[in-house]
């Protein structure tokens, strides 16, 4: 078996199994000692903080990765369809990892954490990192898909904060959703134009003709199906920022006001 294979093998299993004990063990400890609201959340909840906790952790380890390749990594930025991608593909082996340990939570707790949009997006992103893992083909692309993550951890703290009911209408409330709002929008759609530009660049280049018909399936369908999901995502969140900066506030100054009257 090739070196390399097992190398992304190991790390495959050994991330999918380091965030199966963050899930079932350290984050139940974690939580309950250092954050008091945590044991009065019903039992639904509770899975998805774990879900979250270890959804954040990967999404700092993996986003570490990326800032570093998409800054230092000459030979990925240069060629960004056949640079060299070992960098590239050890991150996409700890997301693999990830993935796979996330699907099979969200199976197991269906009906607390299932939700079909998540499971669309795990599998066409496995889908697409196999080549990636298996060719090293498009190491620039999959680093870039992967910097949607550092969004991740602001949605999951906007989440920890409701689900303990931290006031809708204080400032730290608020301004987790407007950080998140900014986070996802800045990583996940403002970088589609020049995302895109670049797949045109490369798919009118003849290294395009290079690739094989797989990879170019994977790279154009997943690119395509996460951009649709990050779509909708954004315009919910939109929707829910709109809602807590105006509307809530707007009702909690009314609110005052009328107590005053009173």
């Amino acid at each position: 078996m090739d070196t390399y294979t097992c190398l992304f093998g190991t790390i495959i299993a050994c991330s999918f199994g380091s965030f199966q004990v963050l899930f079932h063990w350290a984050s139940p400890v974690l939580s309950r000692r250092f954050c008091p609201g945590f044991s009065a959340l019903p039992a639904k909840k509770i899975i998805e903080w774990h879900s979250r906790i270890v959804s954040t952790l990967h999404a700092l380890v993996v986003g570490t990765f990326c800032l570093y390749i998409l800054w230092f990594d000459k030979a990925v930025n240069v060629d960004p369809v056949w640079g060299e991608p070992l960098t590239v593909q050890l991150s996409i082996a700890i997301t693999t990892g990830y993935l796979f340990s996330d699907l099979l939570l969200i199976l197991h707790y269906w009906r607390d954490i299932g939700d079909c949009f998540f499971i669309m997006h795990h599998l066409s992103a496995v889908y697409a990192y196999y080549y990636v893992l298996t060719m090293g083909v498009l190491p620039y692309f999959a680093n870039f898909r992967q910097l949607a993550e550092l969004s991740t951890p602001f949605v999951n703290q906007r989440w920890f904060l409701e689900a303990i009911g931290y006031p809708k209408n204080s400032w730290l409330y608020v301004a987790t959703g407007v950080a998140m709002a900014v986070a996802f929008f800045m990583v996940r759609i403002a970088v589609l134009p020049p995302y895109y530009m670049s797949m045109l660049g490369t798919i009118r280049s003849p290294v395009f003709d290079t690739l094989g018909l797989g990879p170019k399936i994977s790279w154009l369908a997943a690119s395509i199906c996460l951009d649709i999901m990050n779509i909708i995502w954004m315009s919910k969140i939109a929707r829910g920022c709109y809602k807590v900066m105006f509307v809530t506030r707007r009702a909690a100054k009314k609110c005052l006001l009328n107590g005053k009257e009173n």
